[in-house]
């Protein structure tokens, strides 16, 4: 009887599971779709973005600016996803596994498309590049081409790769999990601490991340299995080639004699 109700309740876990990624990931899904009609349309999200820009976080503690300068760097896409890559790659050397590296492949792959593709339709631009404007009623609602602030990169860098590694984790997901959010969390905060980010490109950021990670469980089966469909059609393209042609040389040694 233990053993049957034990069974029971992992299974409605189980099935739980899905349903709460889906309900996450439609909660996510209207907050972004809400700041990015509020940013392109206009509204309080621009009153909000200039009110806490106006605050300065960096005035208030500027003694926090040296450290934060590097610790933001844990949302650079070339730096974390280097960090990441190499400690997947070691994981892949020794066990003979190279799934993990496939998971932080299709996790970039789906936030530079994502949030890439977000960041040039909507040509925000932040309190950097409008230096001693940004303070001006209105500044947070400046569109132009070439401008990439929406979302935050950096924050949906730091959500995608350090969240992959606590997928994949073999073990101590909640405390990978806890050191994840943290890192996302600050690093997100960091950008508007130094300027470069408003609030909502932040919160956007961190949407935008979430969802990449909600959606892995759902698109790298698919990719495995096309990867594995490709693979064994190439294996396959080679058996034959090497077939072909050591029945080509049996043939050739076989009219010389």
């Amino acid at each position: 009887m233990v053993d049957v109700a034990s069974r029971s309740r992992t299974s409605s876990r189980r099935s739980a599971r899905p349903v709460g990624r889906v309900l996450t990931a439609a909660g996510l899904l209207a907050v972004l779709t809400a700041l990015l009609v509020g940013v392109v349309v206009g509204s309080h999200v621009d009153d909000w973005d200039s009110a806490v820009y106006r605050w300065a976080p960096a005035v208030h503690w500027p003694e926090l600016g040296g450290v934060l300068q590097w610790w933001v760097m844990l949302g650079q896409r070339a730096i974390c996803l280097a960090i990441a890559a190499a400690w997947l790659g070691l994981r892949a050397w020794r066990e003979r596994d190279l799934r993990p590296l496939g998971v932080l492949l299709v996790a970039t792959l789906l936030t530079n498309i994502g949030v890439g593709a977000m960041k040039t339709l909507v040509g925000r631009l932040g309190p950097l590049q409008l230096g001693a404007d940004a303070g001006l009623p209105g500044a947070a609602d400046v569109f132009a081409p070439g401008g990439t602030i929406f979302p935050s990169g950096h924050t949906a860098n730091a959500v995608v790769t350090w969240g992959v590694l606590v997928l994949v984790a073999r073990g101590h997901r909640r405390v990978g999990a806890v050191l994840a959010a943290v890192v996302a969390v600050t690093v997100g905060l960091t950008t508007v601490y130094l300027g470069t980010h408003w609030i909502s490109d932040v919160v956007a950021g961190w949407c935008a991340g979430g969802l990449v990670l909600l959606a892995l469980p759902a698109v790298v089966p698919r990719v495995e299995r096309a990867a594995a469909r490709t693979w064994a059609e190439v294996a396959g393209r080679r058996a034959r080639r090497y077939q072909g042609r050591t029945a080509r040389a049996r043939l050739t040694a076989v009219g010389s004699r």
